[in-house]
């Protein structure tokens, strides 16, 4: 299917029995949305999802137990699994015997460990993947860009210190020897991650390229906002695997895998829209994914209900982000107008970078509303 899509001369990239890049097919991926210390669940998830199709499946490890919940799922499963790293990179010599890739993000690097140069960070990590000829995905994200490169550039240019901070990692990777990784450059918008990985592939046309929007939010809007990322870039030659982001309850998690198959066969058929550009114009809700960090499944039902609450408001240039946990919470709900994240009993609301407080799942809605009406009074008055 894939190999009548114009490609990118990227460089081969194997993870575990699939391998990217180099005119390969173009990978599938998802990310499981279940416990991962529930071992049964999660592998039922991993086999779910294998079944509809995904060629990796990503698994959260937070911790020592989610590590060893992991070998167990490992010995249960042949799919091909990937793991994050999040704010410990040194969770790597535990998750690696497990995994086909590790994810590490590099605005994420300075949380640990914060006086030890970024580079010998990464030098580990080369140690402990080309050590057991696992791949990496350098993933960089909007909400969460290396500080450093985030304050050389001017507040409104996002996708500079993204492009530099994977640019950067590109190069030390090369000079350390290491190949066998991809990258990914992440945003909410649409049109975002069409411009950044456009501008990516032009300098490193070599590298082979995960292609996301993160928080595309709840079907179909969510649908739509991936395929028109998917389809600008696909159709230049950009992109060696995807992954769909959808807020979706967790039976329907194969949903993800379903949709980017169909987009990919809709672009190698010639089936592709006219729009260039996603119009975000009007009210834009984002919402990240469902994934194993929700600490209240409740978020997806929230997420539903803010977006029948605010229909009101459709025609106003307002986003509003929900997200379904602290990792994503804080950081990716500072660009919207107002931000939803959900802890396990209570929701924290924001008007920009400002924190308005905590609020029951059972009230936050209507204090959501007073704030929605004052953001739409103030920018009607600008």
């Amino acid at each position: 299917m894939s190999h009548s899509l114009p490609r990118n001369p990227t460089r081969a990239v194997r993870i575990g029995s699939v391998t990217i890049g180099a005119g390969h097919p173009i990978a599938v991926q998802s990310m499981c949305a279940t416990r991962t210390q529930d071992i049964e669940a999660t592998v039922g998830q991993v086999q779910a999802l294998a079944a509809a199709g995904a060629d990796v499946i990503r698994i959260a490890v937070d911790n020592r137990k989610d590590a060893a919940a992991l070998a167990s799922i490992r010995s249960q499963t042949n799919a091909n699994l990937s793991a994050d790293l999040q704010e410990n990179y040194r969770m790597a010599e535990l998750v690696a015997p497990h995994v086909d890739k590790l994810r590490y993000n590099p605005g994420h690097l300075y949380h640990h460990e914060r006086a030890k140069p970024w580079q010998d960070k990464v030098r580990y990590l080369v140690d402990i993947a080309g050590g057991r000829g696992i791949a990496l995905r350098v993933g960089v994200n909007c909400g969460s860009v290396d500080p450093a490169k985030a304050d050389k550039y001017a507040a409104n240019d996002k996708l500079s210190p993204m492009i530099e901070s994977a640019l950067e990692h590109c190069e030390l990777l090369d000079r350390i020897g290491f190949t066998n990784y991809c990258v990914s450059l992440k945003d909410s918008d649409p049109n975002q991650v069409i411009e950044v990985n456009t501008r990516f592939a032009a300098e490193r046309p070599d590298v082979p390229l995960h292609l996301g929007v993160t928080e595309a939010g709840l079907p179909p809007d969510g649908i739509v906002k991936t395929r028109v990322a998917f389809e600008q870039l696909i159709s230049r030659g950009i992109g060696d695997t995807i992954r769909v982001s959808l807020t979706v309850p967790n039976p329907r998690k194969h949903e993800e895998i379903v949709v980017g198959r169909q987009i990919l066969a809709d672009i190698a058929a010639g089936r592709v829209r006219s729009v260039v550009r996603y119009d975000n114009s009007g009210l834009n809700i984002i919402s990240c994914p469902s994934c194993s960090r929700v600490e209240n499944e409740a978020f997806i039902d929230l997420a539903e209900q803010v977006r029948e609450m605010t229909r009101y408001a459709a025609a106003h240039a307002v986003t509003i982000a929900v997200m379904g946990c602290r990792v994503n919470g804080p950081g990716e709900t500072d660009e919207a107008d107002l931000g939803l994240w959900c802890g396990p009993n209570h929701v924290n609301l924001k008007r920009g970078e400002r924190s308005l407080g905590a609020f029951r799942y059972d009230e936050i809605l209507a204090r959501l509303k007073q704030e929605l009406d004052a953001v739409i009074a103030s920018k009607g008055s600008a």
